[in-house]
């Protein structure tokens, strides 16, 4: 196993973890907004509530995001721990 390799993939899952929680925020948001439109606008087209993301959805999403985060977390934790380890054992 290489320690480098098990960084880089740490990093790049938190990366896409961060980019996934920030477009489940945006849909969030979305939802939350058109919610408040439509109670003082009681006529949308079907387009606009189409275009909106699905609320429940987007709270799954970013739970999901949340558990992708921790595992990258985990991921670089060990990787780390793992090049401690070679250091002192060479050391």
């Amino acid at each position: 196993m290489e320690i480098q390799s098990a960084f880089n993939i740490g990093v790049q899952g938190f990366q896409k973890a961060t980019a996934e929680a920030n477009q489940a925020a945006e849909n969030i948001a979305a939802e939350t907004s058109a919610n408040r439109d439509e109670s003082t606008i009681s006529q949308t087209s079907a387009t606009n509530a189409q275009q909106i993301p699905d609320l429940n959805q987007s709270i799954v999403d970013l739970k999901v995001a949340e558990f992708q985060a921790k595992s990258s977390a985990q991921v670089i934790k060990t990787a780390d721990e793992v090049l401690g380890t070679l250091v002192d054992v060479t050391a």
